[in-house]
């Protein structure tokens, strides 16, 4: 394990999508950092999610941030006497439209990572699930060395075809590396959240499916 994030698939994306998603893998897909330095390079008090913001002005915001290129990576995370918890979720508004992946990696009750990106404009909310692990798990391959991953999950579905035996039949871009990563890991298991249950990933997904969202 180690190294750099690779770059996520998306599905289609706005052109200004497509470059705020540009800026997200910049920042090794930490949500709040990207955004922030999105907000920076906005001229005057406007932001990303500003009204009174122009589509010019956003633009060029994203593209001085892409400019300025990828900022420090973040530290290693645990050593390979942690456990780790994985939380993940995906978000669509509408089903399909505009979706967004989010995922936090956790040590006790300290969060090591809270990330999230859009995964596409038109896309069905089990493709942003299984999004959703996909992030998790390539961070957790880039940062981390635990003993052990729970990983903490709402979609009956992604559970089903990753670890059970009803496969859903539906491909997507992410299935191949979820299988990969997970055969990596020394040791793993699921745990399945009720709708009740808190989820700190269901925030950067819908935070996530908000940028997709963005443009005509």
């Amino acid at each position: 394990m180690g190294g750099e994030m690779r770059r996520l698939p998306t599905e289609t994306l706005s052109p200004l999508a497509g470059r705020v998603e540009e800026v997200l893998s910049l920042y090794g897909y930490e949500i709040t950092p990207a955004i922030d330095a999105i907000d920076a390079a906005v001229p005057g008090y406007g932001g990303l999610f500003e009204p009174r913001t122009t589509d010019a002005e956003l633009r060029a915001a994203v593209d001085e941030v892409i400019a300025a290129g990828r900022p420090s990576p973040p530290a290693r995370g645990v050593s390979t006497t942690s456990e780790m918890t994985l939380y993940v979720d995906g978000s669509a508004q509408g089903n399909p439209g505009p979706a967004g992946a989010g995922a936090v990696l956790q040590v006790d009750d300290r969060q090591l990572a809270r990330l999230g990106y859009p995964v596409g404009s038109r896309t069905e909310n089990n493709v942003a699930e299984y999004a959703a692990l996909h992030l998790g798990l390539e961070a957790l391959a880039a940062r981390c060395e635990p003993a052990s991953v729970e990983i903490r999950i709402d979609s009956m579905t992604v559970i089903e075809d990753i670890w059970g035996d009803n496969s859903t039949g539906l491909t997507t871009p992410h299935t191949d590396a979820i299988d990969s990563h997970l055969s990596a890991l020394p040791t793993h298991h699921w745990t399945h959240l009720a709708d009740s249950d808190p989820n700190p990933a269901d925030r950067r997904a819908t935070v996530a499916a908000d940028l997709a969202a963005l443009g005509p």
